[in-house]
C-alpha cells in the first residue's frame, strides 16, 4: 500500500476523502478546467470510465485555475458546468493548485512520475493525466495533447485492470 493513498483531499461538494478510498483500482486523475481548448476531453474521459469503471477504473477529476484562468468558477459552478455539458458521473475534487507554493501534495507526489519522453516535473497545462495502479504506484504520466482514447494509454490501464 502505497503513501500516496494517504493524502487528504478535499472532494468538490466539500467532503473528506482520501486518495485510498480508491484503493485497489486503477485511477486516471487529471487536473481539468472548463474554458480550456482541451475542455471537449471531459467527453473522452467520461465515455472511458463508463466503459472501464464495472472492471475497477475511476477518473478522479482535480480542477485547476493555474493555466491561464482557465478554471474562474466555484466548486458549484464547476459541478454544474460538467454534468450538463458533459455528462460527468466520475468523482470531481475542490479547486486544486497542482504547481507552486501552495501545490496540492497529491501533485507534488505525482510531478515525481516522468512522461514517455523522460520528463518529470511541473504539470505544463490542462489535462494532463497520471495514472496510478491498483496499489498506488504512479504508473504513467500523459501531457495535455494525449486524448483518453490515446492508444498508449488505454495499453496502460487495460494492462493494470484488476478485474
Amino acid at each position: 500500500m502505497s503513501n500516496l493513498f494517504e493524502i487528504p483531499l478535499t472532494t468538490i461538494d466539500g467532503a473528506d476523502a482520501k486518495l485510498g478510498d480508491w484503493a485497489g483500482h486503477v485511477l486516471l486523475i487529471v487536473n481539468t478546467a472548463s474554458e480550456c481548448g482541451f475542455t471537449d476531453q471531459y467527453d473522452g474521459l467520461q465515455a472511458l470510465f463508463d466503459d472501464l469503471a464495472p472492471r475497477g477504473f475511476f477518473v478522479l477529476g482535480f480542477p485547476c485555475n493555474q493555466f491561464g484562468g482557465q478554471e474562474p468558477g466555484s466548486e458549484e459552478e464547476i459541478k454544474a458546468f460538467c454534468s450538463r455539458e458533459f455528462g460527468v458521473t466520475f468523482p470531481l475534487f475542490a479547486k486544486t493548485d497542482v504547481n507552486g507554493p501552495d501545490e496540492h501534495p497529491l501533485f507534488t507526489e505525482l510531478k515525481k512520475a516522468v512522461d514517455p519522453d523522460g520528463e518529470a516535473g511541473d504539470v505544463k497545462w490542462n489535462f494532463e493525466k497520471f495514472v496510478v495502479g491498483p496499489e498506488g504506484d504512479v504508473l504513467g504520466r500523459f501531457r495535455s495533447k494525449v486524448e483518453p482514447d490515446d492508444e498508449a494509454l488505454l495499453d496502460l490501464i487495460e494492462d493494470n485492470l484488476p478485474l
